[in-house]
């Protein structure tokens, strides 16, 4: 009989690096959504067909449901306000137990969870809220309610889960941490590569493997994890979800990792040895394990997007008040033009970040929509702005903004953390796909309608009749919809006069999304199936839409913020009509860098880039590192993930 270890080695079937570029798109492909049941903003901006009926009027959560997010939003503001220590949490790089007990014990581990299983049974609007208040006091805190609530046990068991599943784990997730283990050493967002296995032996599942990057791992008590099943008689076999007790014999948690910012984060390294899992804990069927991954992540993703809104929040302020206070020349720094421009741009953003996430969240809250695109350009473009924001915070705050809050405080000042903000945000560029996958991923949803009618045509292992067939699909769908990209609501002078001075950038954004769809289709004409290689054309065209999703949903949420019918609002309370001035100053910025993005579409260095890159990789320019020495600890690039026994001491704790 041969061993689980075995077992896993042939069950892999390949090494990771003999992946070819087909093999791991089709595994891509197969684990994405293809169906479009309900309509998307963001997938008709695409299009060209600029629905602002399907963002407007602003959604609002309902009154009970409003209720009670506030009244808990309520208790974890003055919970995080008194009893959490954030000079603490970055001194000792580690969220204290008391802290851990004090927020599940306030229900902020189950936000989420129905109230049938324990939890407050918050909507995407206000868990969101809640995380710019954790996160706004220690992002930290923030990473972890979202890594478990957003990725981690409770969304996919309460999406994909049985009702024993549900009934089984979902009362634990509302008092226990949870983590999502998917990325290993050498697999990123490349699952085709995935090496680890859960080899079936009769009611059970034998997993070994090795997991990178386990946030809240090291604390977890229940962990999903993704492993590949070898196809066998009766096992369709493919990338599965688990669902696994972390006190399972055959868990290490190896190190603990640490990181330029978040260093209060329990992320680690978990090494899974012929851990046995009960076949009952297999979330959904065998092979499903991307599906759930995908689906889960697109509700997930937000959580960052309130934490980048959040950020912002806090950049304004400090931003307004050193502005105000620092005199430079006889006058307030802020009363420079150098430094007005940059106080504009972080208080416009600010604005925009928060109506990205409020419209895109409670877009999730109202189920009529499908937002896969929308959160997606929603987590993309405010985790670059967030950071956008934070660097010129620094500048703002000159050298200040480069010192430590402890040096601040040490020598008699008040310890703004504008530095732990830069290096807080930056993993928000790389969480839940970095900003290069989320090109990809956004790329390849945008051009659906163009794939799904002639993408026979492009593919080498269509037959000429399926070509030929292809190509009628292609010219019916191309006569109907390349007439509506001539003309539309953006050449009228009259339209969207119901949003005031805001009604000429939503004509501009309705203009430039028949001007992105009619460049995508010239693409597609001229690159046919060598687009995809074209990912700094992808990337532009992307981008573009994430402004013109930004410009949508900051003239919505001015128009109700200036009409008292804000998410926030009840009644005359809020903004009032002074959202029209920021409003109209970030669709301003915003177009700016729109049309810079239109002209870098055809004029760009992408081709010479390239070409240099794959030099350099050759090793033609060595010449150009000498003169410096490498400070690196010396080791592999990426360190060894073979299955085995652990050989090291588990670092993973239990909070209790």
């Amino acid at each position: 009989m041969r061993t689980a270890e075995q077992g896993t080695r042939r069950a892999a079937g390949h090494d990771a690096g003999q992946v070819d570029e087909r093999t791991a798109r089709k595994v891509a492909e197969e684990a994405r959504e293809s169906e479009w049941r309900l309509p998307s903003f963001g997938k008709q901006l695409f299009l060209g067909d600029f629905r602002l009926d399907l963002v407007h009027p602003h959604p609002r959560p309902g009154d009970e449901d409003r209720a009670k997010g506030d009244a808990f939003l309520e208790k974890l503001t003055e919970f995080c306000a008194n009893e959490v220590d954030p000079h603490r949490i970055e001194r000792d790089a580690q969220i204290p137990d008391e802290t851990l007990r004090g927020l599940r014990d306030l229900g902020a581990f189950g936000m989420k969870i129905p109230e049938r299983y324990g939890g407050l049974g918050l909507g995407q609007f206000h868990y969101g809220r809640a995380l710019m208040v954790a996160a706004s006091v220690s992002p930290a805190i923030g990473a972890l309610l979202s890594a478990h609530q957003s990725i981690g046990v409770p969304q996919p068991v309460k999406m994909f889960g049985t009702d024993e599943q549900k009934e089984a784990w979902l009362p634990r997730c509302a008092t226990q941490l949870t983590a999502f283990l998917l990325t290993e050493p050498d697999v990123g967002s490349d699952p085709a590569r995935l090496r680890a296995t859960a080899t079936p032996d009769g009611d059970e599942y034998v997993l070994n493997g090795v997991k990178l990057w386990t946030t809240n791992g090291v604390v977890a008590d229940l962990v999903v994890v993704m492993a590949r099943v070898p196809k066998s008689d009766g096992h369709r076999g493919g990338i599965s979800a688990f669902v696994v007790e972390m006190d399972t014999p055959g868990i290490t948690v190896e190190n603990r990792n640490r990181f330029m910012g978040l260093r209060g984060i329990e992320n680690g390294v978990t090494r899974f040895h012929d851990v046995r899992v009960p076949k009952a804990n297999m979330i959904g069927k065998e092979g499903a394990g991307l599906k759930i991954a995908l689906a889960t992540l697109n509700t997930g993703r937000l959580s960052l997007p309130a934490m980048c809104a959040g950020s912002g929040k806090w950049a304004t302020k400090i931003a307004r008040e050193w502005s105000a206070e620092r005199v430079q020349w006889g006058r307030p720094v802020g009363r420079h033009e150098e430094v007005a421009r940059k106080v504009s741009f972080i208080a416009a953003t600010a604005y925009a970040m928060e109506a990205v996430h409020d419209l895109s969240a409670r877009l999730a809250d109202d189920e009529r929509n499908d937002i896969r695109i929308e959160a997606a350009l929603a987590k993309l473009w405010s985790s670059e702005m967030a950071c956008k924001v934070a660097d010129e915070l620094v500048q703002v705050r000159g050298g200040r903004g480069y010192e430590t809050a402890e040096s601040l405080a040490a020598r008699g000042e008040r310890g703004v953390p504008v530095e732990q903000l830069v290096r807080d945000l930056r993993i928000n560029r790389i969480f839940e796909g970095s900003s290069e996958i989320m090109h990809l991923l956004i790329a390849r949803e945008a051009v659906d309608a163009h794939l799904s009618v002639a993408g026979d045509i492009i593919d080498p292992e269509t037959s000429a009749a399926g070509k030929a067939r292809a190509a009628a699909r292609a010219g019916g769908f191309y006569a109907r919809w390349l007439p509506t990209l001539v003309t539309g609501a953006g050449q009228r002078p009259g339209s969207y006069a119901e949003f005031g001075p805001l009604a000429k950038h939503l004509r501009y954004a309705e203009r430039a999304a028949r001007k992105l769809a009619r460049s995508i289709f010239y693409a597609a004409g001229r690159w046919q199936g060598g687009l995809e290689q074209r990912q700094g054309f992808l990337g532009r065209m992307v981008d573009i839409g994430a402004e013109l999703y930004a410009i949508s949903a900051v003239c919505v949420r001015a128009h109700a913020d200036a009409s008292g019918k804000g998410p926030l609002q009840d009644g005359g309370e809020g903004p009032g009509k002074s959202a029209l001035l920021l409003a109209d100053a970030f669709c301003k910025q915003s177009r700016v860098r729109v049309e810079e993005l239109f002209d870098g579409l055809w004029r760009n260095t992408d081709e010479t880039d390239v070409r240099l890159a794959r030099a350099v990789l050759d090793g033609a320019f060595t010449w150009v590192e000498d003169g410096v020495l490498d400070p690196s600890i010396p080791g592999p690039l990426i360190a060894a993930s073979e299955p085995g026994p652990s050989r090291l001491e588990d670092v993973h704790r239990k909070v209790t």
